[in-house]
């Protein structure tokens, strides 16, 4: 679903699981997180995922108590529970050609050489990779992650 989104040319922005819903139902007090809240360019939803066969009675009233809460808010409310059968085909073809073609955290500079660097017999570089943080960064990790 999150992909969907990613997709969609409407979705400006996405919360997952954005608020907690303490409704009453027979008695019984009951709390619900919806999955996402997705801002688009022509309003908000409030959206649930759940596939259809696992959808049970105590769901549709969380469903139920969440559409509430979005019709309060000025929300639109859905409960993704199917997906057409060339969907899924269609957001695997979409997500297989999305990488990032920019270097926002300047890597090139430091890994490419020494990915060019020579190659011993077992086909490692020979080269030394300079590493972007500060070597003081580097050993506050490393200590960060040995256990004491």
């Amino acid at each position: 679903m999150l992909l969907a989104m990613d997709c969609a040319g409407d979705v400006v922005d996405v919360v997952s699981q954005p608020l907690k819903i303490s409704f009453g139902t027979c008695g019984k007090r009951r709390s619900h997180t919806p999955d996402y809240l997705a801002v688009t360019r022509r309003g908000v939803w409030l959206i649930d995922v759940r596939p259809e066969p696992l959808i049970k009675e105590v769901d549709r009233e969380s469903f139920a108590a969440a559409a509430e809460v979005a019709v309060a808010c000025g929300w639109r409310y859905a409960v993704a529970a199917r997906w057409r059968e060339h969907a899924f085909a269609g957001l695997d073809a979409t997500a297989s050609r999305r990488r990032l073609r920019s270097d926002p955290l300047g890597l090139r500079q430091c890994y490419l050489p020494g990915l060019r660097a020579p190659r011993t017999s077992d086909g490692t570089a020979r080269g030394r990779f300079q590493h972007p943080r500060p070597a003081s960064g580097r050993s506050f990790e490393r200590n960060r992650r040995r256990p004491h």
